[in-house]
């Protein structure tokens, strides 16, 4: 049984229009996500900071880039302000999503709720704080936050969305809110079981991510080259089989394959107008000494691994090691 033949609305009819949508965290792709919708629902954001709140309501949300426009809408750092919604969006990083779980605690509990972390585990964390039926998604597009106010548009790439796998909402929510993405101006595509492409994003993630987080690359060509021994290509393929074998033995159909879509990110940037390279968000954590997400990423798979029996030393290894680069820099190890 799929997600989607499994799960419901809990409350809220599946066609009912999302006429108010909250966003939870305004980094850059929070405000993309609030700006964007903001064209065709009202939106409110939650942020941490009461200054941040106080510009977004006075100065609206600037978006360049891929779009061009200035978004109207509400912003509050008090949970408690949110007005009754209909559905809201979990951008948060993966570490975060504990906070933005609680802060939606007692809100509307009919609203469909729509993760999109990287990696495995925020639908759990989220479905222990409240009876919200959830919607799973990833995102490939990027983007810059330039102020509180302003965020460029740099990578148009779609948002894949479906039920979760817990407590799913229905897969007809999920087409909703992907019709209202599109209208809005972001790419997006909706699934009845969004598991082959959560899983082909985790390979993905899980391969470029903490490969970035270690050599300090940008997503460039090093991810493709296989020419020398010593080619970062090689560990980046190497690493990709391992997450297809967990793949398979969780019986997950690859939406798409991770290899082919790192070499498709890596001719992106050497093609993209003007001076974009792709910064992996670990090692943007790393560059700005903040903890990383590898444990929501490549934690998650090996645990996967783990559980099925399918061997995954390099992306242990990785693992262990990105948490020890974690640990040089949050507690201050010589």
């Amino acid at each position: 049984m799929t997600p989607a033949e499994s799960g419901g609305s809990r409350g809220r009819p599946d066609e009912a229009p999302f006429r108010r949508i909250v966003v939870v965290g305004a980094g850059a792709i929070g405000s993309l996500y609030a700006a964007h919708l903001a064209r065709e629902a009202e939106v409110w954001v939650l942020v941490r900071r009461p200054e941040h709140a106080g510009a977004l309501t006075a100065k609206g949300l600037s978006v360049s880039g891929k779009s061009s426009f200035c978004a109207t809408l509400h912003a509050t750092s008090e949970a408690s302000e949110l007005p009754p919604f209909d559905a809201a969006i979990v951008a948060t990083k993966a570490n975060d999503v504990g906070a933005a779980a609680e802060a939606l605690r007692g809100h509307s509990e009919h609203a469909v709720v729509m993760t999109c972390q990287n990696g495995l585990g925020a639908d759990e964390i989220l479905a222990d704080a409240g009876p919200w039926p959830i919607l799973s998604a990833v995102t490939f597009m990027s983007g810059t936050k330039h102020d509180d106010c302003q965020v460029e548009y740099e990578l148009d790439a779609p948002t894949w969305l479906g039920p979760s796998t817990v407590r799913p909402a229905s897969a007809a929510a999920g087409r909703l809110l992907a019709d209202l993405l599109r209208r809005g101006g972001l790419r997006a595509e909706a699934f009845d079981d969004v598991r082959p492409a959560l899983w082909s994003k985790l390979i993905f993630n899980a391969t470029v991510n903490s490969l970035s987080a270690l050599t300090r690359l940008p997503h460039d060509r090093h991810f493709r080259m296989e020419d020398e021994l010593t080619d970062l290509g090689h560990l980046a393929r190497a690493l990709v089989d391992e997450g297809k074998a967990v793949a398979a033995a969780a019986g997950v159909e690859l939406h798409e394959d991770p290899w082919e879509m790192n070499l498709e990110a890596v001719r992106r940037g050497e093609t993209a107008r003007g001076s974009y390279r792709h910064l992996p968000s670990m090692l943007a954590d790393i560059r700005a000494g903040r903890p990383t997400e590898v444990d929501f990423i490549t934690g998650s798979l090996v645990r996967e691994g783990q559980a099925r029996g399918v061997p995954v030393p390099l992306h242990l290894c990785l693992w262990r090691l990105v948490k020890g680069l974690e640990e040089s820099y949050l507690h201050g190890a010589p």
